[in-house]
C-alpha cells in the first residue's frame, strides 16, 4: 500500500509539469474612467459607452459543445478607489426571473444570477467572486483551491441590479482596499457566470467543461489593464461591537444574566495582498446555528466553521488534510473557554508563496478547571508547475501555567500538543487531474508510537469518465487536539469509478453508475470496515435529478456501541455485523415556487436489525420577500432486545423573509427527539451601510413534552466598519 503512496506522489508531479493556460487567448482590456460611475443600474455614462464588452458567451449546462442561447454583456473600469463592473443580462425568453430571496450570499442554483471570478494573482489557485441575482441579493466570497468559493467571508462594497422588461442589470463598485491583487501586474485572471433558470442554462465568458465549475480558475480569461492598479494606500479597517443581552437558565435554576460587552475587529493592509487582523474579546452570537442531525455514527460528527475572523484565507489552515484527517479545524478554539484576543496575518508575499499566521488566546473556566490557552498556527504554501502547490503547517496549543492536579476528580489536560505537516497539492493545468499527499507527525508530552499519519489521493475528471484513489493510513499514537481526527489507527482504502450517458432525447439531459468501495484495515491489514456502493444517477433538462443506489456493508466493532445512541446497552467490542441497504434521492426542478427534495433508505442494520430512514425537504417562495423551508427526517431501527424499536423524528421548519436586500428576519425551529429537545432561533439583521450591521438575536430551548423552557436568551449586537 505504501507502494500505491508513492505512485500517486509521483503521477502527480509528472502532470503537475505542463504550464499553459487553457484560455489565455480571452482578453478583456479595462481603461481608467475619466469620470464619475453613479451606482444605480442604468448603463448611461460615457466611460460606460467607451469600454470595452465581453460577450458571445459559451454554453456550459446543459451541453458544453456550443455558444450560449441567452445573451450576456460585460463591461469593467476603474477609477483610484474602485473596480466598477456592469453585466448586462438579457432575457432570452418571457415571465418574471427566478429567486428565492434577498438573502445574501444566495444558493448558486435556486437563483437566476451573474457572477465575476477574478484571479487577482493570476495563479489560477486563489481569488474573489463578487455576484447578485436578479432580485439585487449580493454574493461574494474567498476562492481557493482553484475553483471553490467560500460565502461565509463577507466585505464592504456595493451594488444595485435594476430590472427591465428585456433584461436586468448589475453594476457594481468593488473598493481596492476590500481585495487583495499583487502590486505592478497588468494581468488578472477573470471569468463571468450567468445562470438563467427559464432555459435553464449555464453560460461563461470563457469554455469551461461541463464536469467543471464555471468557479473553475484554470479557465479564466485575462483582464488586461492599462496600468497597474495603484496600491491601496493607508488602509486600515476598525470594526467595534457593542453587545447587550439577558438570559435565564430555568434548568439550572440561575438568576437572571445580563450582558454588556464592547469588542473590536482591526484590519490592517500589510501590503495590497498581505492583511493583519486582530481582534480583542470577539463576540460571534450572530452566527447561524448548526443544522442538527440524528447521530446514529459511531465517530465524532463534523460542523463546519462560520465565525468570520476565522475565514479569511481560512483555507490554508482548515482546508489542510482531508475531510477526515483534518491537524486544524478553527473551532476547536473557544469550544469550552472563551476567546480574550487573538491575531492573523494572511495572504501573499508573492505570486508563488502564500502564508497565514494565527495567535489565539483563551481565557481560564474555574468550573472545569480548564487553564488559559494558546492557539498559534502557521501555514506556508508554495506554487510550483502550472497550478499545484507544497505547503506546510504548524498547530501549537499549549496550557499556560498548568501544573497536573492531584486530585483525581478533577479533569486533567494536556500541557501540549503540536502538529506538523507537509503538503502536495496536485491540480494540472487544464484540471482533468487533480490530487493530494500529506504527511502529518503530532507531538505531545507522553511520548506515544505510530504517532505520524498520511495520505494521498488522485482524482481524473472527463465529461463521461471519473476515476478517483484514495489511500489513508493514521497511526494510533496520531493526536491532534486542534484538529478534526475522529478516527485512528486504521488503513484506509478508496476507489471510485463513474460514467455519464449524454442521450438525444429532450427529457433525460445525462444518466450512468457511480461505483465506490470504502475499505478499513487495522495497521496489520485485517479488515474492521467496507462499505461497497452502487448508484445511478439521472440529470434531467429541467434541473431535476434523480438517484438510486444499493450498498453492502460490514463492521467489526472496535469499541462498545449502542446502535442507537440513545444510551440503551451496547453491541461488544470485535461483534462483527453484515447487512445491505438501498436507497433513493430526488431534487425537484428549482424554477418552481414549490420545491421539493426528499431521500430515502431502507435495509439492514446492527445485529441482523433492520433501519428505514426518510427525509425531506418541501420549499415555498414569494419572491423575492419570503422563503419557507420545511424539513423533516425519520428513522425507524428495529433491533432484537435489549434495543426492540427505536423512533427518532427530526423536524425543521425555517422562514426567511427578506424585506430588502439590506433587512433580513429569519426563524429556525428544530425537534430532536434522539436528544429530546426543542430549540428556536431567531434573527433580525438591519445592514445600515456596507459591512455595518444591526442584529436581535433570540434563542429558546424547550423540552417537548411539555413545552416547558429549558432556557433562554436575548442579544441585541451593533457592528460599524470604519475605515481609517
Amino acid at each position: 500500500m505504501r507502494l500505491l503512496f508513492l505512485l500517486f506522489i509521483s503521477t502527480g508531479i509528472a502532470i503537475s509539469a505542463y504550464s499553459q493556460k487553457k484560455n489565455e487567448a480571452f482578453q478583456l482590456p479595462i481603461q481608467k474612467a475619466t469620470g464619475v460611475i453613479k451606482i444605480d443600474g442604468i448603463v448611461d455614462e460615457a466611460d460606460w459607452l467607451q469600454s470595452a464588452t465581453a460577450s458571445d458567451f459559451y454554453m456550459v449546462l446543459p451541453m458544453d459543445t456550443s455558444k450560449a442561447k441567452v445573451r450576456t454583456e460585460v463591461k469593467m473600469t476603474y477609477d483610484d478607489d474602485n473596480l466598477y463592473l456592469v453585466a448586462i443580462c438579457y432575457h432570452a425568453l418571457p415571465g418574471p426571473y427566478i429567486v428565492e430571496s434577498l438573502r445574501r450570499d444566495f444558493s448558486f442554483g435556486k437563483n437566476d444570477n451573474f457572477l465575476i471570478f477574478m484571479d487577482t494573482f493570476d495563479d489560477q489557485t486563489n481569488g474573489f467572486s463578487f455576484g447578485a441575482n436578479a432580485a439585487g441579493a449580493q454574493w461574494d466570497g474567498l476562492m481557493f483551491e482553484g475553483g471553490k468559493v467560500d460565502l461565509n467571508w463577507d466585505n464592504k462594497w456595493t451594488s444595485v441590479v435594476k430590472n427591465y422588461d428585456d433584461k436586468w442589470i448589475f453594476e457594481a463598485a468593488i473598493p481596492f482596499k476590500t481585495i487583495r491583487y499583487k502590486n505592478g501586474i497588468t494581468k488578472w485572471g477573470i471569468n463571468f457566470s450567468r445562470l438563467d433558470l427559464k432555459t435553464t442554462e449555464k453560460s461563461s465568458w470563457t469554455p469551461v467543461p461541463r464536469q467543471f465549475p464555471t468557479a473553475a480558475l484554470a479557465f479564466s480569461g485575462s483582464l488586461v489593464w492599462d496600468a497597474p492598479p495603484k496600491k491601496a494606500g493607508v488602509n486600515v479597517s476598525v470594526i467595534p461591537y457593542v453587545l447587550g443581552g439577558v438570559s435565564k437558565d430555568y434548568e439550572k435554576n440561575t438568576s437572571t444574566d445580563h450582558r454588556g460587552e464592547v469588542g473590536l475587529d482591526v484590519k490592517v493592509a500589510v501590503t495590497s495582498s498581505l492583511n493583519l487582523d486582530l481582534t480583542v474579546n470577539p463576540d460571534f452570537s450572530q452566527v447561524d446555528v448548526d443544522r442538527q442531525v440524528t447521530n446514529l455514527d459511531r465517530f465524532e460528527l463534523f460542523f463546519p466553521e462560520r465565525r468570520q475572523f476565522f475565514l479569511e484565507n481560512g483555507d490554508m489552515f482548515n482546508n489542510f488534510g482531508y475531510t477526515t484527517i483534518r491537524p486544524f479545524f478553527s473551532r476547536r478554539i473557544g469550544l469550552s473557554a472563551p476567546i480574550q484576543a487573538g491575531a492573523r496575518l494572511s495572504g501573499k508575499l508573492d505570486k508563488n508563496w502564500r502564508i497565514a499566521m494565527m495567535d489565539m488566546q483563551t481565557g481560564k473556566v474555574a468550573a472545569d478547571a480548564l487553564p488559559a490557552q494558546n492557539f498559534a498556527v502557521l501555514a506556508l504554501q508554495r506554487k510550483i508547475f502550472a497550478r499545484s502547490n507544497i505547503g506546510m503547517l504548524i498547530v501549537n496549543k499549549e496550557s499556560l501555567n498548568y501544573d497536573l492536579p492531584a486530585d483525581p476528580t478533577v479533569p486533567v489536560y494536556s500541557e501540549f500538543n503540536r502538529n506538523l505537516g507537509f503538503e502536495y497539492n496536485l491540480a494540472s493545468s487544464n484540471n482533468l487531474w487533480t490530487g493530494k499527499a500529506l504527511y502529518l507527525k503530532s507531538f505531545s508530552p507522553v511520548k506515544a508510537a505510530n504517532d505520524y499519519t498520511y495520505a494521498a489521493n488522485v482524482q481524473y475528471s472527463k465529461r463521461r469518465l471519473s476515476l478517483s484513489g484514495q489511500y489513508e493510513y493514521v497511526g494510533n499514537g496520531y493526536t491532534a487536539e486542534v484538529g478534526y481526527v475522529p478516527r485512528k489507527n486504521f488503513v484506509r482504502v478508496n476507489p471510485q469509478v463513474g460514467y455519464l450517458f449524454f442521450p438525444s432525447g429532450k427529457t433525460i439531459l445525462s444518466h450512468g453508475p457511480k461505483i465506490s468501495t470504502s475499505i478499513f484495515f487495522k495497521p496489520d491489514y485485517k479488515q474492521t470496515d467496507s462499505e461497497s456502493f452502487f448508484a445511478y444517477g439521472f440529470n434531467f433538462r429541467k434541473l431535476s435529478t434523480l438517484t438510486v443506489w444499493v450498498a453492502n456493508n460490514y463492521v467489526k466493532l472496535l469499541s462498545p456501541f449502542d446502535p442507537t445512541n440513545s444510551g440503551k446497552d451496547s453491541l461488544a467490542t470485535g461483534s462483527e455485523h453484515r447487512w445491505n441497504a438501498w436507497g433513493t434521492e430526488f431534487a425537484s426542478r428549482p424554477q418552481r415556487t414549490l420545491t421539493y427534495a426528499f431521500s430515502t433508505r431502507y435495509g439492514g442494520y446492527y445485529q441482523r436489525g433492520t433501519r428505514l430512514f426518510f427525509t425531506g425537504d418541501i420549499g415555498y417562495r414569494v419572491q423575492p420577500y419570503v422563503s419557507i423551508l420545511l424539513s423533516a427526517s425519520y428513522n425507524d431501527i428495529r433491533l432484537p432486545d435489549p434495543w426492540g424499536k427505536s423512533t427518532f423524528w427530526l423536524v425543521g421548519p425555517r422562514i426567511d423573509v427578506t424585506f430588502t436586500n439590506k433587512i433580513f428576519f429569519t426563524t429556525f425551529l428544530q425537534y430532536n427527539e434522539q436528544r429530546n429537545n426543542m430549540n428556536l432561533n431567531t434573527r433580525f439583521q438591519w445592514r445600515y451601510r456596507p459591512a455595518s450591521d444591526l442584529f436581535i438575536v433570540y434563542t429558546d430551548n424547550y423540552l417537548p413534552e411539555n413545552v416547558s423552557v429549558k432556557n433562554h436568551s436575548l442579544v441585541l449586537k451593533f457592528t460599524y466598519w470604519w475605515n481609517l
